[in-house]
């Protein structure tokens, strides 16, 4: 049994800690507040990249994410999950689909804009009014040990094309493209990207899937796009020598989108 003494102390001591945690227990709170308001903000510019076909059931067919930049009307995604032809005859053609809007999910048509192949990264040209643009940063600015949030439609319209947010960490800024240790690991993709030329890309402590490709990586806070996710391109550089791709998520700086959005204006 504590002395009367002893008692006192454990008091005062329960005391301070009261008047202690409440700062404690609200800067976590404070921060989650601000995430879930970047979130929300993010969703309404992130968009699901497919083909239109008014005869097909269902018409809209996904396949890649895009987010809003420049303008509002410009769609960016990655250049590879672009169809390489459409079924013109029965008039297919590009298409967003917009999720959320006070009349619910909108489809509208669009067009290929910009492309640049060394990057993957590809801007597309949407009909109606703009969506809101999302900021980008320059990619020098991001570090190692950085949080970062990823929004896009995971498996696609598997489970229902509805704006899905991950976390993760960037873990690495890394090569592109590596040389690897025998010429037996040395295949067109990574001879071709060589001898154009390697460029720093993010590497993420985090798990993308299929239709995340086209996702902007933004930053919690500011909801700034610092990259976008690239699951096949870069892996065929990175990866090639494997034969089982690993869980690691890639992405594109967000400067190199900036550059092709400069060459358009």
């Amino acid at each position: 049994m504590r002395s009367p003494a002893a008692t006192h102390r454990y008091l005062r001591f329960f005391q301070a800690a009261l008047l202690f945690l409440p700062g404690v227990l609200l800067a976590p709170i404070a921060l989650a507040d601000g995430t879930i308001q970047t979130i929300d903000r993010i969703k309404g510019s992130v968009v699901a990249v497919g083909t239109i076909l008014r005869t097909r059931v269902p018409p809209f067919r996904f396949i890649a994410t895009g987010f809003a930049v420049g303008d509002g009307s410009l769609i960016a995604t990655n250049a590879h999950a672009l169809p390489e032809v459409l079924d013109k005859e029965h008039r297919e053609t590009l298409a967003v689909l917009i999720p959320s809007g006070l009349r619910g999910p909108q489809v509208r048509e669009a067009r290929e804009l910009a492309v640049d192949l060394g990057t993957d990264l590809a801007l597309l040209k949407i009909d109606g009014p703009g969506l809101t643009p999302l900021k980008l940063r320059d990619a020098d600015t991001v570090q190692e040990g950085q949080q970062v949030l990823f929004t896009g439609f995971p498996i696609g319209s598997v489970i229902g094309l509805f704006p899905v947010t991950h976390r993760g960490m960037v873990s690495a800024i890394t090569p592109i493209a590596i040389p690897p240790a025998s010429s037996s690991g040395l295949d067109q993709r990574m001879l071709r990207r060589l001898t154009t030329g390697s460029y720093p890309i993010l590497q993420l402590d985090a798990t993308a899937y299929p239709g995340n490709s086209g996702s902007p990586v933004f930053d919690p806070e500011t909801g700034e796009v610092l990259g976008i996710i690239n699951m096949v391109f870069v892996k065929g550089t990175k990866e090639a020598v494997l034969t089982q791709p690993s869980g690691i998520t890639y992405a594109i700086p967000a400067k190199y989108l900036q550059s092709l959005l400069t060459k358009i204006n």
